[in-house]
């Protein structure tokens, strides 16, 4: 393939690439490598991952970044390694650590005794370092300046936790959770019933959804090409949502905000429509006997 192809192929990339962020780079500076990449086309992550953490970032690519709230619902797989009978401000290693004088050592039945309490729907304090706003401001911001930040409890959803491995003070968990679930604080709040606290020290996403850490791009050969070869359909943004094939008739009476027809007889509030070739173009809902577009991605 000439470089003018590829070069066309990176413009016109619709999808999502399954990019495996290392430690130390924000989710920001991953986007902005594949950026540079595909401009003048956009780029977006779907779930933020800190410079602490590695795995699974899912970037979207094109009029994909228009389906990052879809993968976002998608749920989430961590690998969370602590060390118990330390606490820190930010919850991490990211800032200076406290050893508690005399902690408890918890046996491993003993923490894996505790584990049903943490799954199923939970109510989580987020950490005061946290991206959340607080009357307009960023939670870390004021926490950084030393000022009192109080988080309200949120329901999260917590699938499985397992033990994984287990040698004070080092534990690792295993997590599937739905969204807006902080590792870091289920840790925190594992330590808080066993008596004792924990800091985070390492973060690996292994999974969001079907995007999987072992399928992940590095980052250390990503180029045109490469992103190119690992692009997956922006369809899969929307797996869990019914499909309908549309004529092209319809594709183009939908792009230019014309109702279509009901002819499948779907009644979900979202509905994924297609090309003959199974490709997303555009998101649907039903308006009485119905279809209006949500929103478009054939841009022709």
């Amino acid at each position: 393939m000439s470089r003018w192809r590829v070069n066309a192929a990176i413009v016109s990339m619709f999808g999502l690439v399954n990019i495996n962020k290392p430690v130390g780079l924000s989710s920001r500076d991953v986007v902005n490598r594949v950026q540079r990449l595909v401009r003048p086309g956009k780029a977006g992550h779907a779930g933020t991952l800190d410079p602490i953490a590695s795995g699974v970032l899912v970037v979207c690519v094109g009029p994909a970044t228009r389906l990052i709230e879809y993968v976002q619902r998608m749920p989430k797989r961590y690998l969370g390694t602590f060390l118990l009978g330390r606490q820190s401000v930010s919850e991490d290693i990211e800032s200076e650590l406290e050893e508690l004088t005399d902690a408890p050592v918890p046996t491993s039945a003993e923490i894996e005794a505790i584990l049903p309490q943490f799954t199923g729907v939970i109510e989580q304090v987020p950490p005061k370092f946290s991206a959340l706003k607080v009357q307009g401001k960023r939670a870390y911001e004021l926490a950084r300046r030393g000022e009192q930040v109080e988080l309200a409890p949120r329901k999260i959803e917590i699938h499985e936790l397992t033990l994984v491995a287990y040698d004070y003070p080092r534990v690792v968990f295993d997590v599937l959770c739905g969204s807006g679930t902080y590792i870091r604080s289920l840790g925190r709040d594992l330590a808080h019933t066993l008596n004792t606290a924990a800091v985070m020290s390492a973060l690996e996403r292994t999974a969001i959804g079907d995007f999987r850490v072992e399928n992940a791009l590095e980052l250390t050969t990503m180029d045109e090409r490469a992103l190119q070869e690992h692009l997956r359909p922006a369809i899969e943004a929307v797996a869990e949502l019914p499909r309908v094939q549309l004529s092209q008739e319809e594709q183009q009476q939908l792009h230019n905000g014309v109702f279509i027809h009901n002819r499948f007889g779907v009644a979900a509030a979202e509905v994924a429509g297609c090309d003959g070739r199974g490709e997303l173009t555009c998101l649907l809902t039903p308006r009485g006997d119905q279809l209006r577009p949500l929103r478009n991605f054939v841009t022709r």
